[in-house]
């Protein structure tokens, strides 16, 4: 009898396991991160109104370059931007953004992109 119990926590412990886990990976495979802005910002070209923006790696396995820019209700697609691989030497535990200067009167422009954990990121390109 006792080892039946210890099969059916066994058993329950891997389904657990098997659910949750695809789940978990799924934003680690898009790097799917909301972003709010409280002033414009210029990515690839594009200026971002201040505001709340979803930045996530395109659903392609062959090229992990391409950003998606969605708005914050995640229903209106904003941008698709080309990137180039960067890194960093240390990692965070959150989202860095790593911002360029501008000429006066410009918004300022997002260089990089670091999701949280990561030491290779997203260089935005013009």
């Amino acid at each position: 009898m006792r080892s039946l119990k210890v099969v059916f926590y066994a058993l329950c412990t891997l389904l657990v396991y098997v659910t949750l886990v695809p789940s978990v990976r799924a934003d680690e495979w898009d790097k799917r991160t909301i972003i709010k802005f409280s002033e414009p910002v210029e990515v690839g070209g594009k200026v971002l109104q201040a505001g709340t923006y979803i930045f996530q790696l395109m659903n392609d396995p062959s090229d992990r370059n391409i950003v998606q820019i969605w708005n914050d209700d995640d229903n209106q697609f904003v941008a698709t931007i080309f990137t180039i691989p960067c890194s960093r030497m240390e990692t965070t535990d959150r989202t860095v953004i790593d911002l360029e200067e501008r000429p006066i009167g410009s918004p300022m422009a997002i260089k990089e992109w670091f999701y949280p954990g990561d030491s290779a990121g997203q260089e935005f390109v013009d």
